[in-house]
C-alpha cells in the first residue's frame, strides 16, 4: 500500500474510484431519503472538533467586512452556541417541529431590517461560509451530506429572507 493510500485509509477517505460497498451503497440511499437524518448526523460529528464554530465566524469574518461589522460587539462563546443551536432548529424546522419552527421564526425576526438588518444577500455567504467550513473539518463529507446541508439550510435561508 502506498504512503497515500495508507494517509488515506487513516483518514477515512478512500480513492474516488474505489467501488462502494454494500454497506456504503445503503448508507448513502438512506442519506439521499432522509435529508433531516444526514444533516443531524452530520452537525453531531462536527461538534466533536471544538474549532468548527469558531471557523466558521473567522470566514464569515474574512468574506466581507459589512459581516465582520455586523459582529463588532458579539460575544463570541455565545455566537458559536447560537451558531451550534441554529444547525439544529434547521433540521429540526425542516421535519415541521413546532418549537424549531417558533424558534426560526424568532430569529427572523430579530434579524429582519427592523432589527439586525442582515440583508437577504448575506444569507449566501453565510450558506456557502458553512458548507465550505463542514467541508474542511468532516472526513465523511460527501456529496449527499452536502447535499442534505444545502436542502435544510435553503429552506432556513429562504425563511429568513422572505421574513426580511
Amino acid at each position: 500500500m502506498s504512503s497515500q493510500s495508507q494517509t488515506a485509509s487513516l483518514w477515512g477517505y478512500r480513492p474516488a474510484s474505489a467501488p462502494l460497498t454494500q454497506q456504503q451503497t445503503s448508507q448513502v440511499e438512506n442519506e439521499r431519503a432522509n435529508p433531516e437524518r444526514t444533516f443531524l448526523a452530520e452537525r453531531r460529528s462536527l461538534l466533536g472538533f471544538g474549532g468548527f464554530y469558531p471557523s466558521v465566524l473567522r470566514s464569515l469574518f474574512v468574506s466581507s467586512d459589512e459581516i465582520k461589522n455586523k459582529f463588532r460587539f458579539t460575544d463570541f462563546d455565545k455566537q458559536n452556541a447560537m451558531l451550534s443551536r441554529s444547525l439544529e432548529l434547521a433540521a429540526g424546522a425542516t421535519s415541521g417541529d413546532p418549537e424549531s419552527l417558533r424558534e426560526i421564526s424568532a430569529r427572523a425576526e430579530t434579524h429582519d431590517r427592523y432589527h439586525l438588518n442582515v440583508e437577504p444577500r448575506l444569507y449566501d455567504i453565510w450558506l456557502e461560509t458553512i458548507i465550505e467550513t463542514a467541508r474542511d473539518y468532516d472526513a465523511n463529507w460527501s456529496e449527499v451530506v452536502e447535499a442534505s446541508r444545502r436542502s435544510i439550510l435553503g429552506h432556513v435561508v429562504q425563511h429568513m429572507v422572505r421574513k426580511y
